[in-house]
This record gives C-alpha cells, sequence and structure tokens, in this order.
C-alpha cells in the first residue's frame, strides 16, 4: 500500500489490486458455463463518464430519485447519523451525492473508497478545495473483495454511507457477506445509511436500462474495451450488443452482452468459443422491498433505524445501526 499525502487535509491511499488480478478475474468468469463479468470493471476512465451520463438520462430515475431523498432530508439524516463521526463512503465515485450531507454532517473524517483511480482522485482534491475544514483520507480498492480501511480513527463513531443502489449488484448472499464486513468495520456504535431501489413496475426498470440514446449499451460494451486494454483481448465490439431485462422471479434486472455471430476472442492468451446469441452476464441490478432488505440487514448484524424513501416509492434511503446484541 502507498499513502500519499496530498494537501494538508488529503491523503491517497492505493491498494488497487494489480493488473493481474484483473486478467485472471477476467478469464475465470469466462470460463464459466455462462460467461460473466464483474460489474466492478465497468469504471475505467470511460467507463466512469458513460456512468455520469447515464445518471443524468430521463429513463434513469435513481440518481435524481436519491438525490432528491437526500436534499429534501439532508438535516434530518444528519440528526440520526449524529455529528462528529468519520464518515465512510463505499463507491464514491464523483462524490456528488455525498455533497449534499457534508454541511449537515459536519463529519470529523472523511474517507472517500473507490476502484477507479484516477476519477477518485480528481474527485477528493475538489472536495478538499471546496471543504477545506474536512479531513479526507482517500482510498483505492476493491470493497467487494475485502473490507481492510487503511486508516480507520479510532475515537470517532464510524458511519458507512452507501449510495446508488450498488448493493443491488450482489447476489443476496454475497450482499449479506458485505453488510457483515460493514457491519464488523463500523462498530461499536457505528451505522450504515444506504440507498437501495425498490421492487416497482416492470416498464419503469426495463426502460431505465435500455434508455432510447443508447448511453446504457455504450456502457456495456464499453467493458469489452477495457478488456481489451487491460488483459490483452480482441473482442470486436460490432459484434457484440447490449441487452438488459427484468428477471422478476429473481428480482433482479440482469444485464449480458450477446454475441451475434459464432467466433471466438482471445483473452490474455486463452481462447475463448462463443455461440451465436451466447451472451456474457456483465451485471445484476437486484430491486428490494423494505422489510425484505431489514431482514438481510439483520442477518449481517445491523438493527433498522429511520427510513426515508421518495413520495412515488420508486427508491429508499435507510439508516441500519449495529446491532448491540
Amino acid at each position: 500500500m502507498q499513502t500519499e499525502l496530498i494537501g494538508p487535509h488529503l491523503r491517497f491511499s492505493d491498494l488497487k489490486p494489480p493488473p493481474a488480478d484483473f486478467r485472471r478475474e477476467v478469464v475465470e468468469g469466462l470460463r464459466l458455463p455462462q460467461k460473466t463479468l464483474s460489474p466492478k470493471f465497468f469504471y475505467d476512465a470511460e467507463g466512469c463518464r458513460l456512468f455520469e451520463a447515464i445518471c443524468d438520462l430521463p429513463e434513469y430515475y435513481l440518481t435524481r430519485t436519491e438525490i432528491g431523498i437526500l436534499t429534501e432530508h439532508a438535516d434530518d439524516i444528519a440528526r440520526t447519523l449524529g455529528q462528529d463521526r468519520t464518515l465512510i463512503e463505499l463507491g464514491s465515485g464523483n462524490s456528488r451525492k455525498v455533497r449534499l450531507l457534508l454541511e449537515a454532517l459536519r463529519p470529523a473524517v472523511y474517507i472517500p473508497v473507490d476502484i477507479a483511480r484516477e476519477h477518485l482522485l480528481a474527485a477528493s482534491r475538489t472536495l478538499a478545495a471546496d471543504y477545506p475544514w474536512l479531513d479526507i483520507h482517500a482510498a483505492c480498492l476493491d470493497y467487494s473483495e475485502r473490507f481492510e480501511m487503511p486508516f480507520l480513527p479510532d475515537v470517532q463513531r464510524k458511519v458507512i454511507f452507501f449510495p446508488g443502489s450498488s448493493i443491488g449488484n450482489f447476489e443476496p448472499a454475497e450482499a449479506e457477506n458485505l453488510l457483515r464486513g460493514i457491519a464488523q468495520c463500523v462498530q461499536p456504535n457505528g451505522g450504515l445509511l444506504i440507498g437501495f431501489d425498490l421492487k416497482k413496475d416492470a416498464n419503469i426498470l426495463q426502460a431505465a436500462y435500455n434508455d432510447s440514446a443508447g448511453v446504457t449499451a455504450q456502457f456495456n460494451l464499453n467493458l469489452l474495451r477495457c478488456i481489451n486494454a487491460k488483459a490483452a483481448a480482441n473482442f470486436a465490439l460490432d459484434l457484440f450488443h447490449h441487452h438488459a431485462f427484468y428477471n422478476e422471479p429473481q428480482g433482479r434486472i440482469e444485464m449480458h452482452l450477446c454475441s451475434e455471430s459464432c467466433q471466438q476472442v482471445v483473452v490474455a492468451g486463452e481462447t475463448f468459443d462463443f455461440l451465436d446469441g451466447e451472451s456474457i452476464h456483465t451485471e445484476n441490478s437486484y430491486k428490494y422491498g423494505i422489510e425484505e432488505f431489514r431482514s438481510l440487514a439483520r442477518n449481517a448484524g445491523f438493527e433498522p433505524g429511520h427510513c426515508w424513501c421518495d413520495r412515488d416509492g420508486l427508491f429508499c434511503v435507510h439508516y441500519f445501526a449495529v446491532s448491540s446484541g
């Protein structure tokens, strides 16, 4: 691990996995009967740019709805969390959402965590300039693989902020394990402020992941471009197309990249055969009922606290405290 002092109130720790780990995970995923890639691989520089564009699309209600909840209830959320906390944000991205809480919450320390190094560094520099009173310890790491913070103050109570319904990218058992790791990280007397997408009409969900401008399709296909660059692969992007649908029995949106012909692709020196129509499963986005998610969190060691929803019942921001028993 390398830690840099960027400014008087900004430190940056780099724990990002090396390229060899990226290649290994990609190859292992492509060897599965249902070829699968982790959505964490979406976020190279172009992937980050495209995702920010997705967040502003009319069909993609998630970001604007969560921002609306955070804006409307910032003071109430701050009272629930309490001041002088260490605030850790998972998947901080451009730190757009946490800005809605910083002035109201006034945390003692803010720890943004993201896997996209340059994006995280740029966002942290901007935050440090805009909030000179705030101590920032940015950490570039893969929180889906391990949950070890490079820096955690001993004295302040800790709250993890996990917005964006990113918890939905994990299988329920994986989500429970991640929540359990979060509970262990923030105890004693710690908490979790998490955003998750609610179950709703399938047409709304379908439209959110199949936008008319095709930005989500570009985002999905960019994953192949990223693998070409980082894993010595030769994917032809024009021979794959984006496919997303709501799997209602599983309660999740699935995103796939479908081969448009029988073809072979080389990745890290290994050849993979694709049938015409065969897909690579690139992302799940699970949707939850509030009581369903509370049950998941209880199993991981949390007790439900306050929750805030939009008026249309599309999205939920929920606070959970570490269980005392």
